[in-house]
């Protein structure tokens, strides 16, 4: 298996195969999504692929990973197996999607200086056959090897509990602090974001 680094217009050539792996990859608990909502990502993708210091990475089975061929449901040779993607988080920071709830958990001081700029893991998919095996490691570490002076961070869902526990495996830290219960979003910066912690 072979990770490959993909530009904007070259992950959307792979549209099927990546419908293919986000059914699989949440298809399952704590997601449960379907066709609609992979079907929204790749609608979503083809707006992000235009965003500032977009970057793709995609496992593929086989040598080259480039011919296209079963990547949708087949097992051949070129088979998606897996992709993260991310961007460079804009200033001033976004107000849709889950960001105020970001901006809220860190305040307005460190959202700037900590997120604005860096770069904001936005997805990671990896087959369900596949985790256990270190692909979603890999592809982390693959697109974050291209952070700006090793900033990076990500969002996720706090109900969503294998995903903390593997952020946190990777040595990512939580900053913010969610709502009670156990709702909102878990704020991760990565390994090497020059972000102090000590307050």
């Amino acid at each position: 298996m072979r990770t490959r680094v993909l530009s904007g217009r070259e992950v959307l050539s792979h549209g099927e195969a990546i419908h293919a792996v986000y059914l699989d990859a949440f298809g399952g608990p704590p997601w449960h999504e379907g066709v609609t909502h992979a079907d929204a990502y790749l609608s979503r993708l083809a707006l992000d692929a235009d965003r500032s210091g977009f970057l793709a990475v995609a496992a593929f089975a086989g040598d080259d990973g480039g011919d296209g061929e079963d990547e949708g449901s087949g097992g051949g040779k070129g088979r998606m197996r897996g992709f993260c993607t991310a961007w460079t988080t804009p200033s001033p920071f976004p107000g849709g999607r889950s960001y105020p709830l970001v901006a809220a958990a860190l305040g307005p001081r460190r959202t700037a200086d900590w997120l604005c700029g860096s770069q904001e893991i936005d997805e990671v998919a990896v087959r369900a056959e596949e985790r256990g095996a270190g692909l979603g490691a890999a592809l982390v570490g693959e697109v974050t090897r291209h952070a700006p002076a090793g900033a990076a961070w990500l969002m996720t869902s706090v109900g969503a509990e294998s995903a903390v526990r593997f952020y946190r495996r990777l040595g990512w830290r939580q900053v913010g602090h969610p709502a009670p219960g156990g709702s909102g979003v878990a704020v991760f910066l990565g390994p090497d974001h020059p972000a102090d912690l000590t307050f």
